[in-house]
């Protein structure tokens, strides 16, 4: 499994009330949530992102309150992962649950700039950066998490197990 995309670049401490504001969490409608993923820190995130980009943050992406519609918005919006120095154990294990991919990477969190061209291998963890011509070792999830976040999360793996 691969990602393919351009760079969104935020910064540390990117919390759960910036990536989806709590005005909007008394829907369940997945698509509405993603039009409003990141607006409180980035207006324009709706605008620019295409699917398959890539968000990279810097330390304890995803910190504050635990809700499952943070990787949510992110993933519906149509990134295909975050990369990150460092998640907020919360987020990282919600965002496992509901399928969105993962990585942590701090030298591709310091190196990656907005914008840049990413390919992900995610069964070695290495972060490629077309523009820069660079690659960087991340992280690699086991098989076993590889195949929920390929599942779609969870509940899909459980259920693809039940069958």
């Amino acid at each position: 499994m691969n990602a393919n995309g351009k760079a969104i670049k935020y910064g540390d401490n990117v919390d759960t009330d910036v990536i989806i504001p709590a005005r909007y969490l008394n829907t369940s409608d997945i698509k509405e949530l993603a039009s409003h993923c990141m607006e409180d820190i980035d207006k324009d995130f709706h605008e620019k992102v295409n699917s398959g980009d890539i968000i990279v943050g810097g330390r304890n992406f995803g910190c504050g309150s635990s809700r499952e519609h943070a990787p949510i918005a992110i993933k519906e919006s149509g990134i295909s992962c975050v990369v990150a120095s460092t998640f907020a154990r919360i987020f990282y294990r919600n965002a496992i649950n509901i399928g969105l991919a993962i990585i942590e990477c701090p030298r591709a969190s310091e190196k990656i700039s907005d914008g840049d061209q990413l390919s992900i291998n995610f069964d070695t963890g290495v972060i490629t950066n077309i523009t820069r011509g660079e690659t960087y070792q991340g992280v690699p999830f086991p098989p076993f998490i590889q195949s929920i976040i390929a599942s779609g999360g969870l509940m899909n793996t459980l259920k693809d197990q039940k069958e």
